[in-house]
């Protein structure tokens, strides 16, 4: 299973969306072997997240089990967490006054430069209460953020702070991107005093972090470079407990190796038990290459292989049209052409999909479905030629409601 993340956009009439404009000539061959079709990877109406869409597609339900996001990616990014702990995913962006100017600070933050702001927030806030917290530094803008139980009592029951995910039942909801926000506020989402205080600590810690970050030598080298500083702190998705889930193996009877390079996916990974292959960020057509090799090793040893290919998503959210269709053509010519090449290939039954669609115009996650491609094992060839979401509409194979009924689909055709 190949998810392409954030590739799907939404068709408009008299333009092309990336998938369709970009050439991808290795991926067609493959498209040619199999059938189209399309999902609502978690529902229909819902514009998920990358991790709820992740976990849905591996025949799990997000709005049935409350996944975490917090949790999940300090489990991915090695963080220690206990049960009674809050987690809550993290990230760097830019503020000015009472504005939110940018959610991911550019997105030209190095690792290096997070890790050394990171140093900073670590030594310097100083919570009330005493409250001990670990705050990292993951990839790029991305960071997590578990603040410790030791006789606090924390509730997950808290609004995100960040304007762009909207939490409602078990997961967050996606919003369209807009090119500022106010500075966003934690609320509790009941009444208990744990939700009360745990939305108040969100808040003593968005604005104390604020004040270090502000005036940091690494903000001050940043703006010098016209650069935006990384000055403000984002937080989603809290959690105060491991989700209790059946392990992949328990559950589906596959022996199951992932391959990613993110803490949300790798969390999912660690947390169904999985085999996780951890691989360096990267979106040239060697480190596209380098996935495609690791998926024909792991394929010998493992009933399933998940590689997730990060790329498309980020220009999506930029809304960086040309840049989106280059990240799909490079995975073309990088993961695909490999792929196709592989005899072993042949022999399997191969899924190509996305976790979400990412319309460039709308810059965020959007609730349209998005193509699936199946072929090998009993599934004929559809006559489809182009892995595209207009040709997903008229192919043959299932337009699913729910993506968690794909992978129990998959066992059937590879039966």
């Amino acid at each position: 299973m190949a998810v392409l993340d954030g590739a799907s956009d939404r068709p408009e009439a008299g333009q092309e969306t990336p998938l369709e404009a970009a050439s991808t000539p290795n991926l067609d061959a493959l498209v040619r072997r199999g059938s189209l079709g399309s999902i609502y990877t978690v529902g229909k109406g819902i514009a998920p997240e990358s991790d709820a869409g992740v976990f849905s597609l591996l025949g799990y339900d997000p709005l049935h089990i409350h996944l975490s996001r917090g949790v999940v990616e300090a489990i991915g990014a090695g963080v220690d967490f206990d049960d009674g702990d809050l987690a809550l995913r993290a990230g760097f962006a830019t503020a000015e006054g009472a504005k939110l100017v940018d959610r991911r600070a550019g997105r030209n933050l190095l690792t290096e430069e997070a890790r050394q702001l990171a140093t900073t927030v670590n030594s310097e806030v100083k919570m009330k209460n005493g409250t001990r917290f670990q705050f990292e530094a993951t990839v790029g803008h991305r960071a997590v953020v578990v603040f410790r139980a030791n006789g606090h009592k924390f509730s997950s029951e808290i609004s995100n702070f960040d304007p762009a995910y909207v939490r409602t039942g078990k997961i967050s909801i996606a919003q369209p991107g807009a090119k500022e926000y106010e500075i966003p506020k934690c609320d509790a989402l009941d009444d208990s005093v744990e939700a009360i205080k745990s939305a108040a600590l969100v808040n003593e810690f968005g604005f104390k972090t604020r004040q270090v970050l502000d005036a940091n030598p690494v903000n001050q080298q940043r703006r010098e470079q016209g650069k935006r500083p990384a000055n403000f702190i984002l937080m989603r998705d809290a959690g105060t407990t491991r989700p209790r889930v059946q392990s992949f193996r328990k559950k589906w009877g596959l022996d199951t190796a992932m391959i990613a390079d993110l803490p949300a996916e790798l969390g999912i990974g660690r947390l169904l038990e999985m085999e996780v292959r951890e691989i360096p960020p990267g979106t040239s057509l060697e480190d596209y290459r380098k996935r495609a090799e690791l998926v024909l090793r792991l394929a010998g040893e493992y009933d399933l292989v998940y590689v997730h290919l990060k790329g498309p998503d980020e220009p999506g959210h930029d809304g960086l049209y040309d840049l989106k269709k280059q990240r799909i053509e490079e995975i073309d010519g990088g993961f695909f052409s490999h792929l196709r090449q592989a005899a072993k290939i042949q022999r399997t039954v191969l899924c190509v999909t996305c976790d979400h669609s990412t319309p460039w115009k709308d810059k965020g996650h959007s609730d349209d479905p998005v193509p699936v491609l199946v072929a090998g094992g009993s599934m004929k060839p559809d006559g489809s030629s182009r892995f595209t979401e207009t040709n997903a509409g008229s192919g043959h194979f299932e337009k699913m409601e729910r993506g968690s009924i794909l992978l129990p689909r998959l066992k059937q055709i590879a039966a």
